[in-house]
């Protein structure tokens, strides 16, 4: 489709997410951020000659942490408050951050995303021409940031993959560097701690991937197509990334599921001095002005080096203003399901079915009837959630034991079915709350389990207290395919409005996020689990694995299009995106109910359309710092530019008249209703020409009015650029938030959403 969605705001509420740091006080030791600028005195004229002049500022060697060229002009260094304090006196410095830690956002989708294509015959190699999985990211080097790689996993087999471009400059830290081939061309560690002690100083340890993540990301994004995939016998198939064709560098700077901003920040520097085309982050923290986010700060230098980045929308769902990475530079994805479920079944003693999910479905699956019984019964507090010692003295010995979703971080769902197991416990059903709706996840459970949704758990706990006798069967059945509706919203997916701009509508797309197959570095499952031979995989779910999904799609696009720029990629991604499900119906929610914009964003990823859009809203470097000069003032602008930066010569660009591919406008209680609203976008050609193209308008709250003028935009050159007027009258009345679509529609460029 070539069009953009356009979201209109009438009052809004925001929930405020506070950032937790522990920042040196007095003598103690800490890291920070450092944010300086250059007098005309000390212009660094190379890489080294930046790196001394930064340890200038620091009282003593051995305290600068990482030396930062392309994301920041600054550096990462262990100070005291004391020592801050002298450091913030001397000239050139700008300002300080404490450094902080992010978290991480925690097969089939391919041909979900009709990009199914075999993988090449033995010993050829995909055409960079071949449209769909085959030649996706052809010549495109796509770093990850994460917790490492697992280099021996055939999804980093180089079959078929001619050497990277030319101007790649990275390096493997692998030992010796012979495990890196065409496929995984570099791999490096940035955790300011994981040095070898036994080895020369500094020294980086080999960028293992001790958590799975990293090797899961990297494997979606770009990963090799594998025969034969599965986890614990589901989802069989071939695995095969969004992108296999593209190149994949793999920065570790996370050593478990806590990552220090000030590592992320290395190893975003490093993608970009090594060549990486596109950046994936499955990454995030708490949103906070981007002057104060060393990683807002950070992509912004990759956008200006023309690296596309991608970024996690956060696990923070339904919550409103919950979403994460929202810079207008960094594309912010959601997550939603896909079309399988690893299914397992309910049977109850009434005889009624509930359809739920498990990994885990060993042969002796209770197949029979076994007692039901629910954990809350026990009396203790919290018991419902299963907790360690919660079914103490509870007698669940031969029964299967209905366990609350939730209960806090240290209660996971696979500890839930640990505590049942060792109580004596047969099996386990994991029934949602209000909250998680029928969003349910495939997980390798420790014994018989299903995961139902919030209407199921209702009924089954409604039998249980109709019954002195309740029972249940917990049936295996296996990978199932074709389920509707497809796409939905998952529950855990962060939703805007955006509280640091409101005004540019994020998430900015949606892509597959739940029960996501790929590679991983070792076996999951109970230790009774049948073991299986071959390559491992798993299936996780998060924003963490959305955000390879569109990573690979930029891929996709970047191979087509080389020239285009980040802005423009992400056009084309959100403005052919769709925003109705396989089945044609509105994309629906974690509640089965229509999911809005601040949930889906422009909609679902269609990579075929958006390698062909048309139409893309471009934006330059300048217009972000004129976009930037309308939120802060100079000084943290300049934090952000890296340079320094006098707003009052700059023109300020309000939120909704950046050519962002979305529209988002706020109206305050006392607007006149008579008043509109003028919006401009400037629309560039990369289609066919000549073309003509006619504004079309989708508004189903009749209350707002809206038209474009003018009508017809004609094109007779590619790149040609045409200016256009959006105006928006808000009514009275009508709903506090209104949403719809402006679509550009021509001949040979049909509209697949209709708004």
């Amino acid at each position: 489709m070539d069009g953009f969605k356009l979201s209109l705001l009438s009052f809004l509420p925001f929930v405020f997410v506070l950032a937790i740091a522990v920042e040196a006080t007095g003598d103690e030791i800490g890291t920070f951020i450092v944010h300086v600028q250059p007098q005309e005195s000390h212009v660094a004229a190379t890489a080294d000659d930046r790196k001394e002049w930064y340890k200038t500022f620091l009282p003593e060697d051995g305290r600068l942490v990482h030396a930062y060229h392309h994301v920041a002009s600054g550096f990462a260094a262990r100070l005291t408050r004391q020592e801050l304090d002298v450091v913030s006196a001397m000239p050139g410095f700008v300002s300080a951050v404490p450094d902080q830690t992010h978290t991480l956002q925690t097969t089939h989708t391919p041909q979900f995303l009709g990009l199914s294509a075999p993988p090449p015959p033995q010993g050829k190699r995909w055409s960079s021409s071949s449209h769909g999985g085959s030649g996706a990211g052809a010549g495109v080097i796509v770093g990850v940031i994460d917790t490492g790689v697992f280099p021996d996993h055939p999804s980093f087999s180089d079959a078929g993959m001619p050497p990277p471009p030319a101007k790649w400059k990275g390096h493997c830290d692998f030992n010796g560097g012979s495990v890196c081939n065409n496929k995984l061309i570099g791999a490096r560690t940035f955790i300011a701690n994981a040095t070898n002690s036994s080895s020369s100083y500094g020294e980086r340890l080999p960028p293992v991937d001790d958590v799975g993540h990293g090797t899961h990301t990297a494997s979606t994004a770009a990963g090799a197509a594998v025969p034969g995939a599965h986890v614990l016998g589901q989802g069989l198939g071939v695995a095969a990334g969004i992108a296999p064709h593209a190149h994949v560098a793999v920065y570790k700077v996370c050593p478990n599921e806590s990552c220090a901003i000030s590592d992320i920040l290395a190893g975003v520097d490093a993608a970009i001095a090594d060549g990486c085309d596109v950046i994936s982050i499955s990454i995030g923290g708490p949103s906070v002005p981007f002057h104060e986010n060393p990683v807002a700060v950070g992509t912004f230098g990759a956008m200006e080096k023309g690296v596309f980045v991608s970024m996690a929308a956060g696990n923070a769902g339904p919550n409103v203003s919950s979403v994460i990475n929202d810079a207008p530079w960094m594309l912010t994805v959601a997550a939603s399901t896909m079309d399988r479920s690893i299914r397992t079944t309910v049977r109850l003693g009434n005889g009624l079915y509930f359809d739920g999910e498990s990994l885990y479905q060993p042969n002796d699956s209770p197949s029979t009837f076994y007692p039901l019984v629910y954990a809350g019964a026990s009396g203790k507090p919290s018991a419902e959630f299963c907790g360690n010692g919660s079914l103490d003295g509870f007698d669940v010995r031969g029964k299967i034991v209905v366990c609350e979703f939730g209960g806090g971080p240290n209660i996971t769902r696979i500890i839930k079915g640990a505590v049942v197991q060792s109580a004596g416990g047969a099996g386990m059903i994991l029934p949602n709350h209000f909250p998680e709706g029928y969003t349910t996840l495939a997980e390798a459970h420790v014994l018989p389990a299903s995961h139902v949704d919030y209407v199921a758990g209702l009924a089954i706990k409604a039998y249980i207290n109709s019954t002195a006798n309740p029972v249940a069967q917990i049936l295996p059945r296996g990978t199932v395919l074709g389920t509707t509706p497809a796409p939905a919203m998952a529950f855990f997916s962060s939703r805007g409005p955006s509280v640091q701009n409101p005004g540019i509508l994020k998430p900015d797309i949606t892509g597959p996020g739940v029960n996501v197959l790929a590679a991983w570095p070792f076996q999951v499952g109970p230790s009774s689990a049948q073991v299986y031979p071959g390559p491992t995989f798993n299936i996780i779910s998060g924003t963490s694995m959305s955000t390879p999904h569109l990573s690979g799609v930029a891929a996709f696009i970047k191979s087509r299009h080389p020239h285009w720029s980040p802005a423009a990629i992400k056009s084309a991604i959100m403005t052919t995106a769709d925003i109705t499900d396989r089945s044609g119906n509105p994309i629906l929610d974690e509640q089965r109910a229509p999911a809005n914009f601040f949930a889906t964003g422009a909609g679902h990823v269609n990579p075929e359309k958006a390698a062909d859009p048309g139409l893309v809203y471009d934006i330059a470097p300048c217009d972000y710092v004129g976009y930037l000069c309308g939120l802060y003032t100079s000084q943290e602008v300049s934090v952000i530019a890296r340079r320094p930066v006098n707003c009052s010569a700059v023109a300020a660009i309000p939120e909704h008249q950046l050519n962002y591919p979305s529209i988002s406008v706020k109206f305050p209680r006392a607007w006149n209703s008579s008043e509109p609203v003028l919006v401009r976008r400037t629309a560039k050609n990369v289609g066919e020409v000549p073309s003509e193209y006619y504004a079309a308008v989708d508004m189903l709250d009749t209350t707002v009015t809206v038209r474009v003028f003018p009508r017809t935009l004609r094109f007779t050159g590619v790149n040609q650029e045409k200016d256009f007027t959006v105006v928006v009258w808000p009514g009275q009345g009508g709903a506090r938030v209104v949403q719809g679509a402006v679509r550009w529609v021509s001949e040979t460029h049909t509209p697949y959403n209709n708004g």
